[in-house]
């Protein structure tokens, strides 16, 4: 290493503990960058834990042949990273530990590769950060995209085994001892661009708070479509990172996570991070990296698709009338009315927000057991047949063929949500009624008479119920 670096004029760095690689190596990046041709920007020396071989003999007896063993453990050795600036890829990295069985890491950056593909192809873009803000051709931009693959990475691997000093040789390439790539950790993203950059950060916000439980196990198994049992193991938990005025929600299931931050003040960004391929089902040999970029971008349009409907639950006036009073359907039957306010309804809407619904859909069994915790009270089987028919009736459910089996539609999703936001956001405007003052005279002339049991008659349910109907309908107007 040392008399390439010398034979090539390349700067050797050692790291103290201190330091930050990408500080230290940006400007002799920005330097190669400079030069317009691919180069060994740099090479750091660091100490650090890697997985190693180290020997040992066995205690046998002296006068026989000698006997050693081999164990696999983790030792402070000497790792070497070569900061590469590629005419392809841009800024990138090799690690290669000094100890055997040396094993090499390598970093490299998909969105820089497509913005230098882009360029020659004669796209023109607005970049970010570490992304797109706007560009020429969206479709061709996409195709590039999906372009990159196992074969593409393999390439700029082995072009660099080429040039770097390797501790195998090509006798030993010859004689099958060789470095082969999988996937340590791939990260997936999907990036949307606010057109007026101003509202960003409040909406960004507003949507880190309405979704700050996505750690819980049941929310997880929909994003990552992966079944949680009492035995999965891992921890699952949402985390949030404060960095000045930046947050940034994660949302961590086994070995992987899922996080969502606000870009450069401009644009939302949701990014699966895939630290073991086998979390989402698949091997870990980098010839499966089309698939894993499948499974993790479903992971994020899920997650968006959940946020989606999430902010996008405000009724329509001719929605809500028609789901809070007692209509008909098509075919002449009575739909009964699911009035805002009413604990049962409000325990209904409750109990369809729950994630796992969306998995395994509603029976009346499953509906039984959400209903009791909610209501505090007993749920029989005909109440919960009576409020699958009414739900059913108002286009809230829809029954899959030869099943007793119930998934949400969705409008179902925007009133369970509606009722279930606007309820707990609102509970004095719910629940109390305006009393007009009295007179000073009243007031004077009530101190003077002997005090009264005010009567504990209830009122009847159907006027809470109107009230309760006209408070939402104005609520939901204010938020058009």
């Amino acid at each position: 290493m040392d008399s390439f670096a010398r034979f090539n004029e390349i700067p050797v760095i050692r790291l103290k503990a201190a330091d930050r690689n990408i500080d230290l190596m940006r400007p002799h990046l920005e330097r190669a960058a400079a030069t317009g041709r691919s180069q060994v920007a740099a090479i750091e020396v660091a100490q650090e834990f890697q997985r190693v071989f180290v020997a040992r003999r066995r205690d046998t007896d002296p006068t026989k042949v000698p006997q050693f063993g081999f164990d696999q453990v983790d030792r402070r050795v000497t790792v070497y990273y070569f900061y590469l600036w590629d005419d392809g890829f841009g800024p990138a990295f090799i690690k290669i530990c000094a100890y055997f069985p040396y094993p090499i890491k390598v970093w490299a950056n998909g969105h820089e590769w497509a913005k230098r593909q882009a360029a020659k192809a004669g796209i023109g873009y607005t970049a970010l950060s570490n992304g797109f803000a706007t560009c020429d051709n969206p479709a061709g931009l996409q195709a590039i995209c999906d372009r990159l693959g196992p074969g593409t990475l393999t390439v700029f691997f082995e072009r660099w085994m080429a040039r770097l000093p390797l501790p195998l040789t090509a006798a030993d390439r010859d004689g099958g001892y060789w470095w082969e790539l999988s996937m340590r950790q791939i990260e997936v993203s999907r990036t949307i661009v606010f057109t007026q950059p101003r509202y960003a950060r409040a909406f960004t916000d507003a949507l880190i708070v309405d979704n700050l439980d996505l750690g819980r196990p049941d929310t997880l198994e929909i994003v990552f479509d992966r079944q949680v049992r009492a035995n999965t193991a891992g921890e699952f938990k949402t985390k949030v990172v404060t960095r000045g005025v930046e947050v940034t929600v994660n949302a961590f299931y086994k070995h992987s996570r899922i996080k969502q931050y606000l870009k450069d003040g401009r644009a939302l960004r949701i990014e699966t991070v895939v630290n073991a391929p086998g979390d989402l089902g698949c091997q870990r040999r980098l010839h499966n990296l089309d698939e894993l970029q499948t499974k993790a971008r479903a992971c994020n349009r899920r997650l968006l698709h959940a946020e989606r409907v999430g902010q996008g639950c405000i009724l329509a006036s001719p929605a809500f009338e028609r789901i809070a009073h007692p209509t008909a359907t098509a075919e002449g039957r009575r739909a009964p009315a699911m009035r805002f306010g009413d604990p049962r309804v409000q325990a209904l809407a409750g109990a369809l927000c729950h994630s796992l619904c969306a998995v395994t859909g509603i029976t009346n069994r499953s509906l039984r057991a959400l209903m009791t915790g909610l209501l505090d009270a007993g749920y029989t089987t005909v109440q919960a047949s009576y409020d699958l028919t009414r739900l059913r009736r108002n286009d809230i459910i829809r029954r899959r063929p030869h099943t007793n089996t119930y998934d949400l539609t969705a409008a179902g999703l925007r009133f369970a949500i509606f009722y279930t936001k606007v309820h707990k956001g609102s509970p004095a405007i719910v629940r109390r009624r305006p009393t007009p003052s009295a007179a000073p005279t009243t007031r004077r002339a009530a101190h003077d008479r002997p005090t009264r049991r005010r009567p504990t008659h209830p009122r009847p349910a159907t006027s809470r119920s109107l009230t309760a109907c006209s408070t939402v309908k104005v609520l939901a107007a204010k938020e058009r």
